[in-house]
Parts: structure tokens; sequence; C-alpha cells
């Protein structure tokens, strides 16, 4: 990071000052305001709440949701609890897998990043899928691609 973007950074993450108790408010914070938690950033939040970085490195790698890497332009988000499972999730997945999308590891294809996660409330409409936020009922592997490419473009 830049000078300018950690003198930004701490600027922003000055209401947690001292505070050892809002790192993970912090990190949420930091990740809104860059993108993503870059490997300094963790220095930052470490220093401002007054924590050791060990202490921010465990929050922040215990919660999925942070990425330490520029997200893709289109991140798709689909659902592997049980009731999507019941629905056919996991061969979702699968399908996905074969159409070469590295949906185990969460890693970008092109613009496209697509990954697992647990229950979108969605049941009932399962499988269920997010893309950007925006909710998918009765996700297909088609139709996750089609929608996917078409936000990345």
């Amino acid at each position: 990071m830049t000078q300018f973007v950690v003198d930004d950074l701490t600027a922003q993450l000055e209401q947690f000052r001292g505070n050892n108790y809002a790192v993970l408010q912090a990190l949420q914070t930091t990740q809104e305001m860059i993108g993503f938690v870059p490997d300094s950033a963790l220095d930052v939040v470490a220093k401002v709440c007054n924590v050791s970085r060990a202490e921010v490195y465990g929050v922040f790698t215990f919660y999925s949701d942070f990425k330490n890497t520029a997200p893709a332009k289109c991140i798709v988000k689909v659902c592997v609890a049980e009731a999507c499972q019941a629905n056919g999730s996991r061969e979702l997945v699968d399908e996905l897998h074969n159409q070469g999308f590295d949906v185990h590891t969460a890693k970008q294809n092109g613009n496209v990043q697509m990954e697992q996660t647990f229950c979108l409330g969605n049941c009932a409409l399962g499988p269920a899928a997010l893309i950007n936020g925006q909710p998918i009922a009765r996700a297909t592997a088609k139709k996750l691609i089609e929608k996917a490419n078409e936000v990345a473009r």
C-alpha cells in the first residue's frame, strides 16, 4: 500500500483507536474501503486497535469473506448448506468445476470468481446463489455462467 492509502486507512480506522474488541469492525472497514485486505493493512489494524498482528491475522483468517487480493469483477457464491444440497448444489458445484471454475479454492477464472458459501436464506428456491450480492434462485451452471459472464464484461 502506498503511504497515501496507509494514511487514509488509518484516518478511517481512527474510530477504533485503542479498542481491542474492534478488530473485526476494523477489518470490515478496511475491506469496504480498499475492496480487500492487503497484508500491510493487518499491521495498520493491529496498531490502531492496540493488538498484536497475530490477533488481527487470526480474525482475518477465521472469516472466509475477508480477501487478501483484489476481487474479481464478478463474484458468484453458491450455497452448499443442507437444504441446497438436497436440491442439487453439490452437483452444481461439480458441474461448475467441470466447466473450468475452481469453485473449491475460489480462484479467479478471468474476471469471474466462484466460491462456496453456507446458507443464503433462500432455501425454498435452492440451489441458491449470489452474483455480486444479487440472489439467484434455482441456480443451474448454465444460468450462473451466462449471468456471470454478462456481469464480468
